[in-house]
Parts: C-alpha cells; sequence; structure tokens
C-alpha cells in the first residue's frame, strides 16, 4: 500500500506535467491505452478470461470512474498537486454518507449519528483547504476536485459489487480501461482537440499509464493479504508525497490552514472506512471475497 500510495501520487505529479501539453480527454486516453495493454497482458500471462457476463455492471462503474478521473485530471492541472489530490481523497466520506443515506432510505437502519460526524468533519477539512489555497480563478478546479471524489466513490462501491460477484480485479481494470480509451477519444475527437507529440510529452504520458497500472494491481494485491483499516490509513500517504512533489517542483504553498484540513480529511476518511455498513453483497457459490472493498481516494 506504501507503493501504491507513492505511485498514484508519481502519476498525479505527471498527470500535472502532461496537463501542460495535452487536455484532459488525451491524458484519459492514453492512461486507458497504456492500461489495457497491460491488463491484456497480465491476464494472458495468468490465463484469466477477459469475457464477462456483468458488462451493465462494468458499463456504470467505467462510466462513474472515467467521469472521476477525467474531473480528478481538471483539477490536478488547476489546483496545487496537494489539494487536488486531497479533496479525490474525499470519496471515502462520500462513501460512508452514499450508504449510510441509501440504509435509511431504505428503512434498513438507523442513520450511525457517528458517520455523519465523520462526513461533517471531512467537510470542514475541505473548508480549510479550500479557503486559503483557491483563489476566485480556481473555484471550478476546486469543485471539479470534490465532485471527482463523490463520483470515485459510486465507482468503488460498484468495484466492490463486482468484486463479491466473483469477478477478478484484472477483469474489471480491463474494462475500466476500456472505458477510458472511448471516454477520453470521444472529448478530445470532440471537445479539446489532439496535440502534437513531444518526447517531453510522450514521457509523460507513458508516466501516467505505467504508474497507474502498477499502482493498481499493487493496491488490488495490498487489499487482498492485508487489513482494511491499516490499507486505509496507509493509503493517505499519498496526500504526503503529493504535497512534497508539489512543494520540490511547483513551489506550492503551504499554510498551516490547509494542512490542518488535510489532516481532519485523513482522520475522517479513516473513521468512515471504519464505521460504514458493508455493501450488500451478491451472492455467488464458492466465490472468494477479492478484496475490492478499498477506501476509494483514487480510480
Amino acid at each position: 500500500m506504501a507503493g501504491a500510495s507513492l505511485l498514484f501520487a508519481t502519476m498525479s505529479l505527471c498527470v500535472k506535467l502532461a496537463s501542460t501539453g495535452y487536455g484532459v480527454g488525451e491524458i484519459v486516453f492514453y492512461r486507458g491505452l497504456i492500461g489495457t495493454v497491460m491488463v491484456a497482458a497480465l491476464a494472458h500471462a495468468t490465463g484469466i478470461s477477459l469475457r464477462t457476463g456483468l458488462l451493465a455492471m462494468h458499463v456504470w462503474r467505467s462510466v462513474a470512474g472515467v467521469a472521476a478521473l477525467g474531473l480528478w485530471f481538471h483539477a490536478i492541472g488547476e489546483l496545487p498537486l496537494a489539494t487536488a489530490v486531497t479533496l479525490n481523497y474525499m470519496s471515502p466520506v462520500w462513501m460512508a454518507l452514499l450508504l449510510v443515506g441509501g440504509s435509511a432510505f431504505a428503512g434498513r437502519r438507523h442513520v450511525d449519528a457517528r458517520l455523519l460526524g465523520t462526513v461533517l468533519v471531512g467537510f470542514a477539512g475541505a473548508v480549510c483547504i479550500l479557503q486559503p489555497t483557491i483563489g476566485q480563478h480556481q473555484l471550478w478546479g476546486g469543485l471539479m476536485g470534490l465532485l471527482s471524489g463523490l463520483l470515485a466513490a459510486v465507482a468503488y462501491l460498484q468495484v466492490t459489487a463486482l468484486g463479491r460477484a466473483g469477478e477478478p480485479e484484472t477483469r474489471t481494470v480491463f474494462y475500466f480501461s476500456m472505458g477510458s480509451i472511448v471516454a477520453g477519444a470521444g472529448e478530445a475527437s470532440f471537445l479539446g482537440g489532439w496535440h502534437a507529440h513531444t518526447l517531453e510529452g510522450l514521457a509523460a504520458l507513458l508516466a501516467v499509464g505505467v504508474s497507474a497500472g502498477l499502482a493498481q494491481l499493487m493496491i488490488t494485491r495490498a487489499y487482498r493479504i492485508g487489513g482494511t483499516l491499516v490499507n486505509a490509513s496507509l493509503q493517505y500517504l499519498g496526500i504526503g508525497w503529493s504535497l512534497m512533489y508539489g512543494v520540490l517542483l511547483f513551489d506550492d504553498p503551504v499554510s498551516g490552514m490547509a494542512l490542518l484540513g488535510m489532516c481532519l480529511i485523513v482522520l475522517a476518511g479513516i473513521v468512515a472506512t471504519r464505521l460504514r455498513p458493508p455493501v450488500a453483497r451478491v451472492e455467488r457459490a464458492n466465490v472468494p471475497d477479492r478484496g475490492a472493498d478499498g477506501p476509494g481516494g483514487v480510480v
């Protein structure tokens, strides 16, 4: 998990570098293309079939995940690196709110006041971050960062459902990568346009795809063999790595209020992971739990 958090922070850094020469759609497209090649090769090497009987679930996961990815990449280009990453890490708090709200709406259980408290703490952290570090010209970037966390929570709930239904992580990542190719190509073709490549740009795009692919494999293994709460805690190392990258490479400002906000979001996310109700399982005989129920925070 520590290695995955470093790789995801590195991916965010490379996205910020690539955003100077490419649009969001292009970055999403190339990330998906590289991820598809990597996962297809892994599936072939391990003998895992990429055919699925749960295509509708994969489509829903891909729609939510690709939307979250595009919004997050846009936020990374507009905001200080650590700020954009931290806002995306609001997803465990959003996930808790969605699960509690859904349970309460269905009348299955009372709302846990402790979980509502984590939501409030998480939002307080977001306010602390946005107030000191985002100017008027960065407001839309901040809102997109928050929305990316919400959509990432939806995507990870669907990842959990796919895992409980018996889908291997390789297949889930493959269809998500395919969705990234389609959505990225569509955005670049009809809205953002395609840009000419440079050696520096190609290197950044390759680094985005490789670091993201390796990080997803590492985080999947971490949740398969490790404890959920421990992994959730270690995953927040990504904020620290991003803060280090931002300060050293981009001279991003660091204020006491912003650091307080990051700490509040980390605390809220860890507590929400511990307290949130379980996702309803999709019953299937003799299907092991594949550990897909991570805290979110990355797409």
